[in-house]
């Protein structure tokens, strides 16, 4: 035995089993590194299977070239590859190319290989077992490679310490076998879970933005494939394509983002934080948008070689490519308009379904059953309500009682386009001053009106700063604003930028702040509690030396919440159908300025299945 501090040679097997943990590090690396060597041996169908969460057995079949006796054996060797034509890593074509994941799959389990090359009369048969390997033998296999591997880890017993539920490894083989089919949908997969069909997806034709969408859909669901915009940027040589969900369908983490690289699957920070910055304040902080996108580049543009598991990657030109990104979906945003997902509608007369036939006649929702309760007197309360509800709503056209009104009249519509011919339609009502109901000629929308105006505001201030200044309005009295020294201090350390905004501070004795000018757009909004929010959204970075410009969009938001039409603000006629004419025309006016929506649209085709009048 060596002396402690020594320089030795480490055995073959310690280098397998080391090797092990940086490629193997759950039965989803497994999974992957066998699919991906199924793609690149030029598989059109694979069939995955496994059980105990892939602990037990994970099998995967798939109908490649395959391999003769003397690649067999050199499969199972340690940086034994076929994927590189010589010893330059600059133009990596293929998805795997280390030659470890066999050898070191091997040294950790038990593996056995099946294989049969193109032509070739007979397949064969190797078996590695904690890394002894076996001689090879003949085996009955049509054509392809069948790969198995049994009680993974069990050479290893250390690493099973730390494998999760049985639940949580399917769920991230599960994740994994998805990935790689967005990745690679001219391939047809099939992933089977003990005798559980988990997915079956055939194959794509080729043309990505034209037939894959079929596939995204069976991963990302209907909802996303109803909301789902293209995306299609060409720029130096890169090509972005794929599908964006618009901003209001959106999920607590980012799994159902897949971003795909040269037909790689890829969690990648450069790429992700594109996303983010694309996305921006049209969707609520903590949530995360649903897309699939694919970057195609020559391959010397990119390193793939920089991770063991090939899961991030170094471009040589990355402000391009997150320039891009950031372009294309800012791109698909815009032409979106003013689209609010369906998925709102979808919930919304889930709702109003059980509310309609659950609770009030007891049955399951959406049946009807007889009651067996005796008669009840109706409730006083509801007498005269439907007939409220048919006639004329006078009071849509009496002027608003709150004199701060902050539209001009909407335009009328054509004389052979009624209102309704809108695609917001035309106001009916007003509820609760807070959400405003309009019909157009298929449906019926309901409008939150603080959460419109604030965006239509927020969209109007960037568009006054991007040409050349926010107009100023000068306060007859000024607005004395008390708070502690430290946010006083911040609010005046960015006065001349906050001057540029249209908000004109001065200091007012010891932890004051006398405002003299608000931003014009803003009416007579609520002075003290922009300025002491802008004061928090300050303080809110680390890095106190960032400028104000770099969080413009974040204060810009911050002043629109507080200069917009409030709930509990009565509107008249003209005002509610202003706010929608105005949404109409502003984009990304689906969602405030924090991502919540604005509007849900219920069709006349749902909401007659609801009464059952189809």
């Amino acid at each position: 035995m060596s002396q402690p501090g020594q320089i030795r040679q480490l055995p073959p097997d310690l280098v397998n089993r080391i090797a092990a943990g940086e490629v193997v590090e759950r039965p989803a690396s497994v999974v992957k590194e066998l699919v991906e060597n199924a793609i690149d041996a030029g598989a059109t169908r694979i069939d995955i299977s496994a059980t105990g969460g892939g602990l037990g057995l994970i099998r995967v079949a798939d109908d490649g070239r395959g391999m003769d006796a003397e690649d067999l054996q050199l499969a199972v060797e340690r940086h034994a590859t076929s994927k590189l034509a010589d010893e330059t890593l600059s133009q990596i074509a293929t998805l795997g190319f280390r030659g470890e994941a066999l050898p070191s799959i091997g040294s950790a389990a038990r593996l056995t290989i099946q294989s049969r090359a193109e032509g070739a009369r007979h397949a064969h048969e190797i078996t590695v077992d904690a890394g002894e390997k076996s001689p090879l033998k003949p085996a009955a296999l049509n054509a392809g490679t069948t790969v198995e591997v049994r009680d993974l880890f069990y050479a290893t017993p250390a690493r099973l310490k730390f494998m999760k539920s049985e639940r949580s490894e399917t769920a991230a083989i599960t994740d994994t076998v998805k990935r790689l089919a967005l990745a690679q949908p001219e391939v047809g997969l099939s992933l089977t879970f003990g005798s559980r069909a988990s997915l079956r997806l055939p194959p794509c034709q080729p043309g990505l933005l034209d037939d894959a969408l079929a596939r995204v859909g069976r991963i990302l669901g209907d909802d996303f494939v109803r909301d789902a915009m293209p995306v299609k940027l060409t720029r130096n040589g890169i090509t972005l394509q794929g599908f964006a969900g618009l901003p209001t369908l959106h999920r607590p983490n980012g799994m159902q983002q897949y971003l795909i690289v040269n037909g790689r699957p890829v969690k990648d920070k450069l790429l992700g934080g594109a996303v983010r910055a694309a996305y921006g304040d049209y969707i609520p902080a903590g949530r995360f948008p649903l897309l699939v996108l694919y970057v195609t580049l020559p391959p010397q543009e990119v390193d793939v070689n920089v991770h063991p598991a090939k899961a991030e990657l170094r471009f040589r030109d990355a402000q391009t490519v997150r320039g891009m990104i950031v372009s294309g979906l800012r791109d698909a945003l815009s032409a979106a308009g003013h689209r609010a997902t369906n998925t709102l509608s979808d919930v919304a007369l889930a709702r109003l379904s059980e509310r309609v036939n659950g609770p009030i006649n007891g049955g399951a929702p959406g049946h009807y059953a007889p009651s067996n309760q005796p008669y009840r007197a109706p409730d006083r309360r509801f007498y005269g309500m439907a007939e409220a509800a048919q006639s004329p709503l006078a009071e849509i056209d009496r002027p608003s009682a709150d004199t701060r009104a902050s539209y001009e009249p909407a335009p009328e519509a054509a004389p052979d386009q009624p209102a309704v011919q809108y695609p917001l339609g035309a106001a009916r009502a007003q509820l609760h001053d807070m959400f405003i109901v309009a019909e157009t000629e298929d449906s019926l929308v309901i409008v939150d009106q603080h959460a419109a105006h604030e965006r239509l505001v927020y969209e109007r201030l960037k568009k006054s700063y991007a040409n050349g200044g926010i107009a100023r309005q000068m306060l007859l009295i000024p607005e004395i604003v008390e708070l502690d020294e430290e946010r006083t201090a911040r609010l005046l350390e960015a006065a001349e930028k906050l001057e540029t905004l249209g908000l004109v501070i001065e200091p007012f004795g010891g932890g004051a702040i006398a405002v003299r000018e608000t931003p014009a757009i803003l009416g007579q909004g609520d002075v003290k509690g922009l300025v002491t929010d802008l004061a928090d959204e300050l303080g809110e970075e680390d890095d106190d030396a960032q400028l104000l410009s770099e969080r413009l969009d974040h204060v810009l938001a911050t002043m629109a919440c507080h200069g917009s039409v409030r709930a509990g603000r009565r509107l008249n006629g003209e005002e509610m159908n202003a706010l929608l004419r105005d949404m109409e025309k502003t984009p990304h006016s689906g969602q405030c300025n924090h991502g919540r929506p604005t509007y849900v649209e219920l069709s006349l085709a749902e909401i007659e299945k609801l009464f059952s009048r189809r």
